[in-house]
């Protein structure tokens, strides 16, 4: 049973940093480095994430500075943050390739908004998939005899204690990204 409820709480919590990755990646009246993760950059025939062929940094509220080890794949870099589409147009003076990105229009919170309640559904969808998965093992042990029914009960009741707390850890991350991408 204790293995059961360790897999579940394991399976869980991955569930929660899979969502707080996503939630980096929401645009907030700050601007974050974050959102440039999903820019992959072709780098010799291979798709290369951003940060691996470059430094990026915000150096202010508004602003990200990207500057590449090699210079030859600055057009490279610019093409790929053009097709990522987050929000700032590259600008590139041959050293550097800069990104300034208009303070959040009350539109786009709410929709930054909206896409952290989608996150927070996937992962609330995944863990309840690891309930269901940690029930059906507890639900096999007491059919094959190897726990009584009330240690069934117990164990599903467990389940359930340990879903809700990660269900409320969900609620939690989302809300605070939330009030952080509508505070102005």
């Amino acid at each position: 049973m204790e293995e059961v409820f360790k897999f579940a709480k394991e399976h869980m919590q991955k569930s929660i940093d899979v969502l707080k990755k996503d939630l980096n990646t929401l645009r907030t009246g700050k601007v974050s480095i974050h959102v440039l993760d999903g820019v992959k950059v072709e780098y010799y025939g291979t798709p290369t994430p951003l940060n691996q062929v470059a430094n990026v940094n915000a150096v202010d509220a508004t602003t990200i500075v990207i500057q590449p080890w090699d210079k030859s794949i600055m057009k490279d870099i610019e093409k790929a943050i053009q097709e990522a589409n987050v929000g700032a147009n590259p600008n590139n003076d041959g050293e550097v390739i800069k990104m300034y990105f208009p303070p959040m229009t009350e539109e786009e919170r709410k929709k930054q908004a909206k896409k952290a309640k989608e996150f927070a559904e996937k992962a609330k969808i995944a863990i309840r998939n690891v309930r269901r998965e940690s029930n059906d093992k507890i639900k096999k042990m007491f059919k094959d005899k190897e726990i009584t029914e009330d240690e069934e009960r117990k164990g599903l009741d467990k389940i359930q204690e340990i879903t809700d707390s990660f269900v409320n850890k969900v609620d939690e991350t989302v809300n605070k990204k939330i009030d952080e991408v509508m505070k102005v």
